[in-house]
Order: C-alpha cells, then sequence, then structure tokens
C-alpha cells in the first residue's frame, strides 16, 4: 500500500545530540503533566495519556522516567498550568503552518510565535486558514535497520490492528491510522516486539509546497528554527516539501 511518502522520510535520525534529546524530553514531559491533569494518572483509562507514553518511549525516554513524569504531574495538579494553544500561518510561496503550544504565558508565547513568522518573512494567520489542508492521523516510523520482521508481515500485524496504510519508503517503513485505533495499532506492534523510531498523533498535508529560491529556503528554515527553539512550542507542521 503507498500513500503519504512524502511524508515517510526518517524526521529524526537515531543520533540525537544530547542537547535535542533533553528539549524532546522536557517536552513531552510537558505533554504527560496536561495529560495527567486532564484525564488522570493511569494511561489504561487516559486515552490522551496513552498516546504521550507511546510517543515518550518512541523517542527512546526512559520507562522510569516517564513514570516519574507521570507521579510527578498527579503529585503536583494544582501547579500544572499550561495551556494548550494553536496557531496557523504562512510561510514562503503560501506554505501552510501549524504550530502547536503549552504555555503559562500566552502573551510571550504569541509574542514569540509572530516573531518567527516575521523574521521568515511569513505571517501569522487566522484560526483555521490552514489546518483544513492537513488531515489528523496517527503516524509510526519503523527504521528498515532496526526492524527483523519481513515487509509484508508487518504489513499484516498493521492492518489486522486497525491501520489504514503502510508504506514501504526507501529507510523506513510509515504506518498510517486513524487518531482512535492509533493505541490499539501501537500495542499490536509492541506485542511482536517491533521497534519505532517515531509515534505519535500527527497532523499530515494534504498536498505538498516545493520551494526552489534558496532565498525563500532559507526564509522557511528561519521561521522553523525558531519554533525549534522556543520552549513553549510543542509540534510544528508543515506542508513544505523538503
Amino acid at each position: 500500500m503507498s500513500g503519504h511518502s512524502k511524508f515517510a522520510n526518517i524526521k529524526h535520525k537515531k543520533e540525537k545530540n544530547d542537547s535535542a534529546k533533553g528539549k524532546i524530553f522536557t517536552r513531552i514531559g510537558r505533554e504527560i503533566a496536561v495529560a495527567v491533569k486532564e484525564g488522570g494518572p493511569d494511561p489504561n483509562n487516559n486515552s490522551k495519556l496513552k498516546d504521550v507514553v507511546a510517543k515518550a518511549k518512541a523517542n527512546n525516554m526512559p520507562n522510569d522516567t516517564i513514570d516519574r513524569s507521570i507521579k510527578k504531574a498527579a503529585g503536583d495538579l494544582g501547579s500544572v498550568n499550561y495551556e494548550s494553544v494553536t496557531y496557523e500561518g504562512y510561510g514562503p510561496k503560501g506554505t501552510a503552518i501549524i504550530v502547536e503550544a503549552l504555555t503559562d504565558n500566552k502573551n510571550r508565547t504569541a509574542a514569540n510565535i509572530r516573531n518567527a513568522f516575521t523574521k521568515g518573512y511569513g505571517n501569522v494567520g487566522t484560526p483555521g486558514c490552514v489546518s483544513f489542508m492537513f488531515d489528523k492521523k496517527g503516524q509510526i516510523i519503523i527504521d528498515k535497520e532496526e526492524c527483523e520482521m519481513d515487509a509484508d508481515e508487518l504489513m499484516m500485524v498493521a492492518l489486522d490492528a486497525g491501520a489504514e496504510d503502510f508504506s514501504d519508503e526507501e529507510e523506513s517503513y510509515e504506518i498510517i491510522t486513524a487518531p482512535e485505533d492509533f493505541s490499539k495499532v501501537l500495542e499490536a506492534l509492541e506485542a511482536v516486539k517491533v521497534p519505532m523510531l517515531e509515534a505519535d498523533v500527527t497532523m499530515i498535508p494534504q498536498t505538498y509546497v516545493e520551494l526552489t529560491d534558496e532565498t525563500d529556503i532559507k526564509n522557511i528554515n528561519k521561521t522553523l528554527d525558531l519554533l525549534d527553539d522556543d520552549d513553549d512550542v510543542q509540534n510544528v507542521y508543515h506542508n513544505w516539501d523538503e
């Protein structure tokens, strides 16, 4: 089966440097805190927390670190005051960008995100201005080098568990699910010990924009780098065909 192949390239190589890994763990810890506050500390009774834990494991976050984060969040419910905010906007040549943030100061976050768009000669739009160009899907990326299972066998495990799509790419396998089936498919893969490079409920573009002008490429990279450096930003989705 084939599907969102342009999105199936391995986005994060295994050799993450320590600072990048630390940043990812911090962001996931914040997501765990919000999920626990909203639905309690038991992943079996909190689907949002279950999905965040899956994401943490796919990013090689140690189990004891995950458990500590959940316990800490459960004990600090009164002090968890992060708000979830989403911004949408445009980069060069109308590229669509969605930014998800968790913040304790919406004014600070809004200013920083607006600055990131402005410095890349883009602009923040109104809510809903680009999100209709994306589909919310569960996405699981498996590095071929790490996976001992045959592609056909892996595909059948995923599809039998409820996956919508399976792509065999050059360096990786990509499995796409409906958001509500993400955890079920993930559990089926974990049961047969498939190592996952990435696993998350994400926003997948319906179409992609190709940038050929060096200035446009420089500008969108500037915006994406500034967003990545912002501690409040959790996820960034775009339809630039890199």
